[in-house]
């Protein structure tokens, strides 16, 4: 287990004199601590820190794969076990509850590493995994890996026939009307759900225990809704019949569906480090080859075998094998250099100058998926990852225009046209409601999230407060007239979207102290009246969520508990948040806001860095978080060179 990190700070600290000194003390130590993490002279690329659902996937792949290293599943075993719950499960964020998922994938996993039913801890994972309902409680993609390994039948798997990827763009339901991760999942998944494939456990293996007394041979599809005529009953009558057209030899468009599937996967690995550079697709490419009878030598197979391999962090310091879930160099590198050029480092600095010339470098000219659902736009954006030009993003193409902006270098001709390029193309994916999505451009069907195998709550890309707030920044920062047409629409986008409370709920990180500082520092960069009612009333929200300790915090609960929303132990960087939030009100000589900068002071290490232990990023709500490891550093920095600017009258 990873050593806690104390988050307290003790109230003799919140008194601390100097406080312009102290300030610009912190500053400095953390420039430093920041600078030396700069890889390659070029970029910067934290860890990302998940639950152990990860580390129980790659235990099964390489049963499934025959890739079996009896170091690395030893290793991924303790990482299972350090991080059981008292209870007996496992859960998705620090401190949260037994997840029913989680539990059973990390049972299983731990099952094929060689651990026996009848060991007291797996005795009680399964008390634990029956107390929450068992194998028939977990979700599709849990049992789509049950089926594969023969411990769940396919025939309560909900279909995904190869055949959707035929279906045109103007039809209602086509895969670019879901979102680009769920299309990296289904459109392999559609191919594994062709061939069924089973892999033959010996019996020792098998999960019978954690079915239900009478329920591992009754009818396991998913259950209808009380009302007869609803969307969801719609949908399953379709699955049913899905499954008596699979059970017929005739399927015309059969063969053709699963070689254009084939294809899409295969344009989008060439064009990235692995299909969408993320974990779970690159896993199901792996699955899709082993089914379609590709062996384990054949390049591709060699190739995203390695990509995988990338993900591993193998931290002997702390005895604790992880895998991530993706590469975050893009958005980490846009992030430091904001807040090392923020915080003083002059535009020139050679560091900064590095980064942004490898962030043009990184500029994506090709049209990716996007191109569906926004076929007039001019290529660019910059991807996540390392190697992803087929899924570029608004909020990283934003984050990245913003760092762009602020350093001089060389090629600065080139960074212009590229700075020019990119503020088109994100204007371009304004959807019609006036905000912006991640990914794509009005992909907010509401009807999709009641197909079958829709259980992951993540095949939409809906307009979000965050990052419409973040676009209205990057405007703001580039002298955009407010009103403009767009920006009136996002304005309003953003008044319709604030909770009575004063709030913003956050999509991308956790959660409503992430979305209500962004738009309150997207409104200030737009030079909006700060002194307007509704602003008041998101500054005295945060305010009211401050912790005795002077930082601030929320739990990822809060997706699952909107009224325990504001609510969690203080971090660092939930508490960097709050308060670039109430300096974009104003009156910096607020309490909240002393208290707030006292409390990143007396947190900071000597070395510079900020140590935390929550989760603080949002992969998909109420399903999957991430811990991007330097938004301990970048944020807190962000926070403080903001006050300091402000102070001095510079913002």
């Amino acid at each position: 287990m990873l050593p806690e990190v104390m988050n307290t700070v003790s109230p003799q600290l919140l008194t601390l004199p100097n406080l312009d000194d102290q300030v610009e003390e912190a500053i400095k130590n953390a420039q430093n601590h920041i600078l030396g993490l700069q890889k390659e002279g070029k970029y910067w690329c934290g860890e990302l820190i998940v639950d152990s659902t990860l580390a129980s996937d790659i235990i099964f792949w390489m049963h499934w794969m025959d890739f079996l290293d009896p170091v690395v599943e030893k290793k991924l075993a303790k990482h299972l076990l350090d991080r059981q719950l008292p209870e007996g499960g496992w859960n998705t964020y620090p401190k949260g509850p037994s997840e029913i998922n989680a539990s059973v994938k990390a049972y299983f996993a731990l099952k094929l590493a060689g651990h026996k039913a009848d060991e007291p801890l797996m005795k009680h994972a399964k008390a634990n995994i029956l107390r929450l309902g068992g194998i028939p409680r977990c979700n599709t993609f849990c049992k789509l890996y049950l089926a594969i390994m023969g411990q769940f039948s396919w025939k309560h798997v909900p279909s995904i026939p190869s055949e959707i990827i035929l279906l045109p763009d103007w039809f209602f339901f086509n895969i670019y009307e879901m979102s680009s991760w769920s299309r990296g999942l289904v459109v392999p998944l559609s191919i594994i759900n062709h061939y069924k494939p089973v892999k033959v456990l010996p019996p020792h293996l098998h999960l019978h225990e954690l079915y239900p007394v009478g329920m591992e041979e009754s009818d396991l599809s998913l259950r209808k809704d009380a009302n007869f005529f609803s969307l969801r009953n719609g949908f399953l009558a379709v699955d049913r019949l899905l499954k008596l057209i699979e059970k017929s030899p005739w399927k015309p468009f059969r063969k053709r569906a699963l070689k254009e599937c084939f294809d899409w996967m295969m344009e989008r690995t060439a064009h990235a480090d692995g299909l969408a550079a993320i974990f779970p697709s690159i896993m199901y490419t792996m699955f899709t080859l082993r089914v379609m009878g590709y062996p384990n030598d054949h390049p591709e197979m060699v190739k995203a075998k390695r990509e995988l391999e990338r993900f591993f962090v193998d931290d002997v310091e702390n005895n604790d094998f992880r895998v991530q879930p993706c590469l975050s160099p893009v958005w980490d590198t846009a992030i430091a250099v904001i807040a090392l050029r923020e915080s003083g480092l002059p535009e020139n600095h050679p560091q900064l100058q590095r980064a942004v010339e490898w962030l043009v470098d990184n500029e994506i000219r090709i049209k990716g998926d996007w191109v569906h659902k926004n076929p007039a736009a001019e290529a660019s954006g910059w991807a996540f990852e390392f190697r992803n030009e087929h899924y570029p993003d608004v909020d990283d193409s934003a984050m990245v225009l913003i760092a762009m902006s602020k350093v001089k270098t060389s090629r600065e001709k080139e960074k212009i046209e590229s700075l020019k390029r990119g503020t088109r193309w994100i204007m371009s994916f304004q959807c019609k409601d006036g905000g912006w999505a991640a990914f794509d451009k009005d992909i907010m069907k509401p009807w999709l999230q009641d197909v079958p195998f829709a259980d992951h709550n993540a095949i939409l890309d809906p307009s979000c407060s965050d990052i419409t707030a973040r676009i209205v920044e990057m405007l703001g920062l580039f002298h955009w007239d407010p009103n403009h047409p767009q920006i009136k629409k996002a304005m309003k986008f953003i008044r319709e979207t604030q909770e009575t409370d004063g709030s913003w709920y956050g999509r991308w990180g956790v959660n409503y102290v992430y979305g209500t500082w962004q738009v309150l520092r997207g409104l200030h960069a737009l030079g909006i009246n700060m002194r307007q009612d509704w602003i008041l009333r998101a500054r005295d929200w945060l305010e009211n969520c401050q912790n005795e300790d002077g930082g601030w915090g929320e739990s990822c609960h809060s997706y699952d508990e909107p009224e325990t929303k504001g609510q969690g132990e203080s971090s660092a960087s939930q508490t960097a948040w709050a308060l670039m939030g109430l300096c974009a009100v104003g009156d910096l000589e607020r309490e909240s806001i002393q208290r707030g900068v006292q409390y990143l002071i007396a947190l900071q290490s000597p070395n510079g860095e900020w140590k935390e232990n929550a989760i603080t990023g949002t992969g998909f709500p109420q399903v999957f978080y991430l811990k991007y490891d330097y938004y301990r550093l970048s944020w807190p920095l962000l926070a403080l060179a903001t006050f300091h600017k402000m102070r001095r009258g510079e913002m």
